[in-house]
């Protein structure tokens, strides 16, 4: 309470403006009583894995849960992987517990010199185990001495029986607390091991029964029945020839499955490959050795490893990547020292021997873009990459990534090697030339939509860009305001001086609208009128074109009444229609309607849209056609004139653009670009593919 008060004067004189200086002393000076040394706490045994069961098993949800699985099941396998062992069983029973069984050489049952025997010593204490040196184990998945001794942490029961020396010997761990059942089935804590049944001297073996403390988990936390059966099954590929039968009690149409492989990380790539392949499949081995320092007795020496390394790789012509690893028998699923090897090792032999002076890349090579990324090699890859040697250094008791630096070189020299072989001519050629197509492939592919994303941003920032330098704004945007987009500057002078320049607002077009139809968006990004217009209007482009931040409720396309202004309005049509396609769709997006002709009837001008309402006119009136006079363009109509005929709302006739219009404006706007533009070869075979549709009695030859 005194702390607290401290706290409330701090606050008083502050506001008022006086120095708290003494009273924050006093503040601290009283924390500082309450932490003395009954504060430190020293958690004994088991208790600091129950405390923090993350930094153990990764989390207390499924993750975890399983996490304690692997552990029983990777302590057999280990056995199988030093060669005493060829068969583990693993049931998930009913009541949640799971049991795992191995036929192995069985847990020493010895008494240390404390009276506990080592038993007893695995299931209780942290760092206890018979893997810290190369003594027992050569190579193992367990080095932290802390996997059985965690699960035990974690569990309300576990039940560990041995076979060894000609008998079977049970003990119990209730509560974390060693003992045994007594015949009335009183629990009896005791270091002493039952001892349940005589076997034959030769029998060996480890049952390991737990049921995890419910208490701990997440509720929603379960053992997955497929997650247990993909972990069993890769650890078949890992040890050759071990035998893993898993049985399911829980559900009553699980029949119980067995696993076996025989051809190693060979069989699994297989296994793992989906879809036509391109290559077959790469295996690389290689024995060798390393040095690192590492304490001994107290004192750090330089010590010599051992270490294997097997990878099997395959390419497919689908585009996932599938990369696996190992350390010893346990999945690494984050990688490592060992995958960081083999993905340098890839790139190195990719950008030298299979992609060294390709046709396909030499445009890249001129502006420095040709080299494949790790993305690009792996595209299809399939690959398993594993390691073996004497207690390797992971990234976190979860083992999930391996850390030992010497590791990275030894991998990176050895796929190298194998790679830039089989590159070179030890593997099938037209294999080598498949995958060099689908690395230059990706490439390619990587470095277009690259240029596509970045055209799309610049697009998408057009609309906060400043506005075009020949845009006449108007000054109230708005639904009600308009963006007139005018052919050429003899138009744009009448537009300007007639329009309301209130709500009308007037772009001209000085140079050729990009086809957006057959464009790239990079062409399109670097077309000065396609840019203009996607800045004036505002509202970005493609996806991330926003409707409400449009400058304009009605955009307005004003071309002259022949080929080249219908030509130009295809084009303008078919670049909203690609890149604001929203405009359309919202019924935004106008075509005003100028006429053809125009004469006087007592005074008054009269206007003709076509040459039928011309003729009527003219009927009708007694009107001579000498007395029509055709406008070429917008830019041959005064100021009034335009007005009257395409900006003034009360007078002017619009044309609303619907997606139908937009759609057959691209196929119009292609069929301009057959017809008008520079590939003559392209024109002529139009021409003749298309002669029977031409009148041949208005042919003049």
């Amino acid at each position: 309470m005194a702390a607290k008060k401290s706290v409330a004067k701090t606050v008083t004189k502050r506001a008022t403006g006086k120095t708290p200086t003494r009273t924050r002393a006093a503040s601290r000076s009283s924390s500082s009583s309450d932490y003395d040394q009954h504060k430190i706490q020293v958690l004994e045994g088991l208790d600091a894995v129950r405390k923090r069961p993350g930094m153990y098993i990764g989390g207390t949800g499924t993750e975890g849960l399983h996490h304690l699985v692997w552990e029983i099941i990777d302590n057999a396998v280990d056995e199988a992987a030093a060669g005493y062992a060829s068969n583990v069983d693993v049931i998930l029973h009913k009541d949640g517990s799971i049991e795992v069984a191995d036929d192995g050489r069985g847990i020493p049952i010895g008494r240390k010199e404390d009276g506990r025997t080592a038993l007893e010593i695995v299931y209780t204490e942290l760092h206890a185990g018979g893997k810290f040196g190369s003594g027992a184990y050569g190579a193992s998945g367990g080095l932290h001495g802390v996997g059985a001794s965690v699960v035990n942490a974690l569990s309300s029961k576990l039940v560990a029986e041995v076979d060894r020396d000609g008998a079977t010997w049970r003990m119990v761990f209730l509560e974390r607390i060693p003992g045994n059942y007594l015949s009335s089935g009183k629990f009896k804590p005791t270091s002493k091991l039952a001892k349940v049944k005589k076997i034959p001297a030769n029998r060996t073996g480890t049952r390991v029964r737990f049921w995890p403390d419910v208490e701990l988990f997440d509720a929603e936390a379960r053992v997955d029945y497929e997650q247990v059966r993909d972990h069993v099954a890769r650890v078949c590929f890992l040890v050759p020839g071990l035998h893993i039968k898993l049985d399911d009690k829980r559900n009553p149409n699980q029949k119980p499955e067995e696993f076996v492989a025989a051809g190693g990380l060979r069989d699994y790539v297989d296994y793992l490959s989906i879809g036509e392949t391109v290559t077959d499949i790469i295996t690389i081995t290689d024995e060798t050795t390393f040095e690192e320092r590492v304490p001994v007795d107290g004192k750090m020496t330089t010590v010599s490893r051992q270490c294997g390394i097997t990878v099997a790789a395959r390419w497919v012509k689908g585009y996932d990547t599938t990369i696996v690893s190992f350390v010893n028998t346990i999945p690494t699923t984050d990688g490592g020292t060992h995958v960081a090897g083999f993905e340098r090792a890839l790139s190195q032999v990719a950008n030298g021997e299979l992609l060294a002076d390709n046709r396909k890349l030499k445009k890249l090579a001129r502006q420095n873009k040709d080299r494949a990324t790790p993305s690009d090699i792996q595209e299809g890859l399939v690959a398993a990459v594993k390691v073996s040697f004497p207690e390797p250094q992971f990234k976190g008791q979860t083992k999930q990534e391996l850390g030992t630096p010497a590791i990275q070189n030894l991998v990176y020299e050895t796929v190298k090697s194998g790679f830039a072989d089989w590159a070179s001519g030890g593997g099938k050629k037209t294999q080598v030339n498949a995958l060099r197509d689908k690395i230059a492939n990706a490439v390619l592919s990587r470095v277009a939509a690259k240029q596509q994303l970045e055209a799309r941003r610049k697009l998408a920032n057009a609309g906060s860009a400043g506005m075009p330098d020949k845009l006449a704004d108007c000054r109230v945007h708005g639904p009600d305001s308009e963006l007139l987009i005018v052919e050429g500057n003899s138009a744009a002078g009448p537009a300007k001086q007639g329009r309301d320049a209130e709500t009308m607002a007037v772009l001209p077009l000085r140079g050729k609208v990009v086809n957006a139809g057959k464009a790239s968006l990079k062409q399109v990004v670097e077309n000065a009128e396609a840019k203009a217009l996607i800045t004036a209007i505002g509202g970005g482009s493609g996806k991330d074109f926003d409707l409400e931040s449009c400058r304009y409720g009605r955009i307005i396309i004003l071309c002259d009444a022949d080929v080249d202004g219908s030509h130009i309005r295809c084009l303008l049509l078919t670049l909203i229609y690609k890149h604001m396609r929203p405009l359309l769709e919202h019924g935004m997006v106008f075509a005003a309607q100028p006429p053809l002709f125009a004469t006087k009837v007592k005074g008054e001008l009269v206007y003709a849209y076509d040459d039928a309402e011309r003729d009527a006119l003219s009927d009708e009136h007694n009107i001579t056609l000498d007395k029509w006079k055709r406008f070429k363009g917008l830019g041959e109509m005064n100021v009034e004139e335009l007005y009257e005929t395409t900006l003034n709302p009360r007078t002017r006739v619009l044309k609303r653009m619907t997606m139908n219009d937009a759609q057959a404006a691209q196929k119009a706007a292609k069929l301009f670009d057959v017809l008008m533009g520079n590939d003559v070869a392209t024109r002529k075979d139009y021409i003749i593919s298309n002669s029977g549709l031409i009148d041949q009695e208005m042919l003049d030859i």
